[in-house]
């Protein structure tokens, strides 16, 4: 019985930690000022009227942002007029969009993936478009940034386990526009989950990490990444075992290569035995959608990514 109640103490002490931890991370997310109009809406999850909105005729060309948060969500490209009365697009930048169940029951929330601002509401089945979907959105809760005035990205390849965790830690950084989670390093095409587990395939859990390198650059989001998972690990992280959980980074360029051996050069100098891959990066394949903002989507914490200062 003694046993079983200091199991339990400890299961409820790591789960308050890595809460504490989301929580903070959660704080790094910066959030603009919103007059009361335009919280009634983001916050508050009402609706503009039809055809009231600034971005309903809209036709520039350009990305449309969170107006919460700034985190680009559509393409100008991907907007059509559907006479509805409000912004539509039929596709959304990889990873922008969070999709629940309505408080209705029966509609689709779409929400901002990094920030949770209210959008709007997803309708399929309209065949408006090829696609067949539109993404219904209140012209308050959107920004505008003209395509001369859009900034240049650069992307990071990251495997550390569990893509969940790494993926929830990552996406939380300033600067970082979006993720995906997905599989790199192996050496069959277009693999699916339970073909990566088995470990026939070589491919590890990987996030791509879309970010803006005026705000934060390639060797802060690798240092931060080599602090979130143990990269001493060899083809595990924690509980998860199997070179698919192994440590890696999958460099795109010279430049990415050179910073990812000097962190480790440090971490090594500093006593740890850094077990971390350095790979060129190849093709990277999504993982099915209910690996996508997992954490995000469940409202659950990390189980074996945690923060540790390294450098």
């Amino acid at each position: 019985m003694k046993s079983i109640s200091i199991s339990l103490f400890i299961l409820i002490l790591t789960t308050s930690l890595f809460t504490m931890i989301a929580v903070a991370e959660e704080d790094k997310v910066t959030f603009n000022k919103l007059t009361p109009e335009e919280e009634q809406v983001i916050i508050y999850k009402g609706t503009e009227k039809p055809f009231s909105g600034k971005f309903y005729d809209y036709k520039e060309a350009g990305t449309y942002v969170c107006k919460r948060c700034g985190a680009p969500l559509y393409r100008s490209d991907d907007k059509f007029e559907s006479g509805c009365g409000w912004p539509s697009f039929d596709d959304e930048i990889p990873g922008a969009i969070k999709r629940t169940l309505d408080a209705d029951g029966v509609r689709t929330e779409i929400t901002c993936a990094k920030c949770g601002a209210h959008l709007g509401h997803l309708f399929e089945g309209e065949k408006f478009t090829p696609r067949n979907i539109r993404h219904c959105v209140n012209s308050i809760s959107l920004d505008f940034i003209p395509s001369e005035a859009e900034v240049e990205t650069d992307t990071a390849y990251f495997a550390g386990g569990c893509f969940w965790g790494t993926e929830y830690l990552l996406q939380q950084q300033p600067g970082v526009i979006s993720t995906k989670t997905g599989y790199m390093g192996g050496d069959k095409d277009n693999p699916k989950y339970k073909e990566v587990c088995s470990g026939k395939t070589g491919h590890a859990e990987t996030v791509q990490v879309v970010f803006d390198p005026s705000k934060t650059d390639f060797e802060k989001l690798a240092k931060y990444f080599f602090e979130i998972h143990d990269p001493t690990q060899e083809n595990r992280q924690g509980p998860d075992i199997g070179t698919q959980y192994r440590s890696a980074v999958f460099y795109n360029d010279e430049n990415q290569k050179i910073i990812t051996e000097k962190l480790i050069g440090i971490l090594k100098d500093k006593g740890y035995d850094v077990v971390t891959e350095v790979v060129k990066a190849g093709s990277f394949w999504d993982a099915e959608d209910y690996h996508q903002d997992y954490y995000i989507n469940t409202g659950k914490a990390p189980y074996c990514h945690s923060y540790q200062k390294r450098f």
